[in-house]
């Protein structure tokens, strides 16, 4: 009985002495070992380490890529001396852990506000040398660069990496806004404009170029319709004159004939003529004379 409990006590100390002896690094951390308050060693490598118990402690640190999201936009001006608002964010993480914890103590809020302060002294001489046009997109890539490379110098003597920084949206001041906004809507209203003139002008040419083409088709149809009917009343001509030359005293009838229907075509018509004249030959006598030809 006494071996047993002797056993469990033995056991009991043995993982009491292992748990304080022992410690576990997470692929996620680093972890700092302290000796008396001073950094011995740090350990990158995820696993199962140990130290001595009551003289060593162990800190861990975050080594993942952390966000500085600033809460309010920067007020930056520009080489046109316009005021922009400026909304940023920065990737960052630890990159030397020692020198990190010298110059932070761990503290994570106060390296994040010396970042803070760097990228806003970074973002304003980036911005400071460029237009509003190349800070919003000409050169918004390169600027961007700048300032990480900028802000990268100055913390590499603290332990720390600047992975990226963004920018994420870039406007105006509101009091400059509305300036801004109205020149903007003059400048479109110009070249909504000067499309519509030239869209009129290109009517105005296709108007005159079809009005064109009108009077060239009906003047080509009509020369075609005068020749066609020249042709046709040639023939006509031709025709009667081939009918009309076998049987002239016919023809001369027939055409009197139709000189009386037109003149008599109303009985209100009145015509002052000699009864005795040659118009009213076929009236007086409507056979034909003696040794005419007929058929």
């Amino acid at each position: 009985m006494n071996k047993i409990v002797a056993t469990v006590v033995g056991l009991v100390l043995a993982a009491v002495l292992f748990r304080a002896c022992a410690f576990i690094v997470d692929q996620r951390q680093f972890a700092i070992v302290f000796a008396l308050g001073q950094i011995k060693r740090v350990i990158a490598e995820p696993g199962l380490h140990f130290k001595l118990p009551l003289i060593n402690n162990v800190v861990y640190l975050d080594r993942r890529i952390l966000t500085i999201d600033t809460p309010q936009p920067d007020r930056v001006q520009t080489s046109e001396k316009k005021n922009l608002l400026v909304d940023s964010f920065v990737k960052w993480r630890i990159q030397d852990p020692r020198r990190y914890w010298v110059s932070f103590q761990g503290n994570e809020r106060a390296a994040q506000e010396r970042i803070n302060t760097l990228v806003r002294d970074a973002m304003n001489q980036a911005v400071n040398k460029r237009t509003v046009n190349e800070v919003t997109s000409r050169e918004r890539d390169r600027a961007m660069e700048e300032i990480r490379l900028a802000v990268q110098e100055r913390v590499k003597d603290v332990g720390v990496e600047i992975v990226d920084v963004r920018l994420k949206r870039v406007d105006f001041v509101p009091e400059i806004s509305d300036s801004v906004f109205r020149r903007m809507e003059a400048e479109r209203k110009r070249v909504a404009n000067e499309q519509r003139s030239i869209g009129a002008a290109e009517g105005e040419k296709i108007r005159a170029d079809a009005d064109r083409q009108r009077e060239v088709l009906l003047a080509e149809a009509y020369r075609q319709a005068q020749q066609i009917k020249g042709e046709g009343d040639a023939k006509a001509s031709a025709i009667y004159a081939s009918a009309f030359g076998q049987s002239p005293e016919f023809f001369t009838f027939y055409r009197s004939l139709e000189a009386y229907r037109a003149s008599f075509r109303s009985r209100s018509d009145l015509l002052v003529v000699d009864p005795s004249s040659e118009f009213f030959r076929y009236m007086r006598t409507p056979t034909p004379a003696r040794g005419a030809p007929t058929r």
